[in-house]
């Protein structure tokens, strides 16, 4: 069996997804969704505490080239997720992906063009991708 990819999810979703079929019920599932993935990742600091979060300000300076700057700016994150963590915030990251997926079938954009579009903007944008 082969391994499934985006379009093989997004048919998927397509098939299963009967309650909240309309545009703006993807919408607030896709924002309730995230908001899920962003409780788990601060449950894993503020409760469990397998995640340390040691923020500062980032010691960046505008004579940095990008390697320097690999070098210097951090995460912030100390430590590593648990067993249970990791399952959790994968749990959401896929519920996560699932609506993703229904608002791109709501919307006819197929998730692996954005995918293929984006990583073709990493690679010829780079570094200024995110600027």
């Amino acid at each position: 069996m082969s391994k499934p990819n985006l379009q093989t999810l997004q048919d998927q979703v397509s098939g299963l997804l009967l309650r909240h079929r309309s545009l703006l019920d993807v919408l607030s599932k896709h924002s309730q969704a995230n908001a899920s993935v962003n409780r788990a990742v601060t449950k894993a600091i503020t409760e469990c505490g397998c995640l340390e979060l040691h923020a500062k300000r980032q010691p960046y300076n505008s004579e940095m080239d990008v390697e320097q700057a690999k070098e210097r700016l951090e995460s912030h994150v100390q430590g590593q997720l648990c067993e249970h963590c990791n399952e959790v915030i994968r749990t959401e990251l896929g519920r996560h992906l699932f609506y993703m997926s229904a608002l791109c079938n709501s919307l006819n954009i197929p998730l692996n063009e954005v995918v293929t579009e984006e990583s073709s903007k990493c690679s010829t944008l780079g570094i200024f991708n995110l600027s």
